[in-house]
């Protein structure tokens, strides 16, 4: 059983990301959130759950170690699969996915791509438990500080220099200083690669 991996990434899209590690490759199923994470990094270092059924062994990747937890409570959920879970964990961060089940929220649970009202109100009423113990955005405020911080960083670890990195940020903030991570990260990064 398969439950980290370190390496160079070889190829990466939306949905894979290729890790080659002591010399094997290893194909890693991946939700949008750890793409974006991930993106323009020549090495990377996943938490892996790994999927054996009888005819399939199939790897999924996660960039923290919270969205490996809500990816493994979705699958308990008769009727959601890895690849169902994979979706959900792409179309909403961990976070409002626990707001979201703490609140009833069916309808905006119902608007990810692929989850429709029922398996939405399903999420509500089997998650309910299962998700106290994942950060929520409403039991753990990100200020725009915290977020500015981690922005900033990763543009830094993707090689831009740190005054550079924070104007992009500083801009993106005033501009959408609610946004997700993963969203200020891609503004920032269109920010930075506007300038001359």
């Amino acid at each position: 059983m398969i439950g980290y991996l370190e390496g160079t990434l070889r190829q990466l899209d939306a949905t894979r990301a290729l890790l080659v590690a002591g010399g094997v490759g290893y194909e890693i199923h991946i939700s949008l959130s750890t793409y974006y994470r991930l993106e323009g990094k020549r090495d990377a270092a996943l938490d892996i759950y790994t999927h054996v059924r009888e005819d399939t062994l199939a790897l999924y990747g996660f960039a923290t170690a919270e969205e490996k937890l809500a990816f493994e409570k979705l699958i308990s959920i008769s009727g959601i699969g890895p690849t169902v879970a994979q979706k959900i964990l792409s179309g909403i961060d961990v976070a409002d996915l626990a707001d979201a089940v703490a609140r009833d929220d069916v309808r905006k649970l119902s608007s990810i791509p692929g989850v429709g009202k029922k398996t939405a109100e399903r999420l509500v009423v089997e998650l309910k438990d299962k998700m106290q113990d994942l950060p929520s955005s409403e039991a753990a405020p990100v200020g725009p500080s915290a977020a500015s911080d981690d922005v900033v960083s990763a543009l830094v670890h993707l090689g831009y220099a740190r005054p550079e990195a924070e104007r992009a940020v500083e801009r993106t903030l005033r501009a959408h200083a609610n946004a997700p991570f993963e969203d200020l990260l891609r503004f920032a990064l269109q920010a930075v690669s506007r300038r001359p």
